[in-house]
């Protein structure tokens, strides 16, 4: 049976640095769900349609073809999208786009796919809770939100994408707060996930700590 390894956690707690590193160390396919959402939105901002327009929105998701190769970039309709889908006009929107549940139906779909038969490390918002809440491998990564948005910071920055500090911040409060009142996939601690607070802790360490975790499980 193939290993399922589901990571949960805020924007900007690590989630997308620990997994590839763990899925470096362990052998495992790293597959960023969160990407998933914003390729529709990227695809959403080539062709003008609003938010208002979800009919719009799911029949667009439905007609995207979104993959990952080995090395964790992601391509839409084959181009790779990498740090296109990082863009902050990408971030507005992101939120309310994975909030229509046909939108998070099609994804969700596709995300499970990705893992037939393959030995998978997934982040998002809801991997623990609703894309494979049946794995015995649930982590839930957080940070403090200044933290979280000094890190998002430097990711911008080795990007080339400029936004202040003041409007990361901004950005990832409300992103918080709308994730976590989504009436669907919305960001959730349960009980059965191993909680890693990364505020304090290097990288090595949260992954380190995270390999032990799996380890034991085993």
């Amino acid at each position: 049976m193939n290993k399922v390894i589901a990571i949960d956690g805020p924007a900007g707690s690590g989630k997308g640095t620990i997994t590839k590193k763990v899925a470096e160390k362990l052998g495992l396919i790293y597959i960023d769900t969160g990407a998933t959402y914003r390729c529709v939105a990227l695809a959403c901002l080539r062709n003008n349609i609003n938010l208002e327009e979800k009919e719009k929105i799911i029949n667009l998701t439905k007609s995207l073809n979104i993959d990952f190769d080995v090395n964790g970039k992601t391509y839409l309709n084959k181009e790779d999208v990498s740090n296109l889908i990082r863009s902050k006009e990408v971030s507005a929107i992101v939120s309310p786009i994975s909030s229509i549940p046909e939108v998070r139906e099609i994804l969700v779909d596709l995300q499970r796919k990705m893992a037939n038969n393959k030995d998978v490390i997934m982040e998002g918002r809801d991997i623990t809770t609703v894309v494979f809440p049946n794995t015995k491998y649930k982590f839930y990564l957080d940070a403090d939100p200044t933290e979280r948005a000094k890190r998002r910071m430097k990711q911008n920055e080795e990007m080339g994408i400029s936004m202040s500090f003041e409007e990361i911040l901004d950005s990832i409060n409300k992103r918080d707060y709308n994730d976590m009142h989504k009436s669907v996939g919305a960001l959730k601690r349960c009980d059965d996930q191993i909680y890693i607070d990364t505020t304090k802790m290097t990288i090595d360490e949260v992954v380190q700590t995270v390999i032990e975790n799996i380890k034991n499980m085993d």
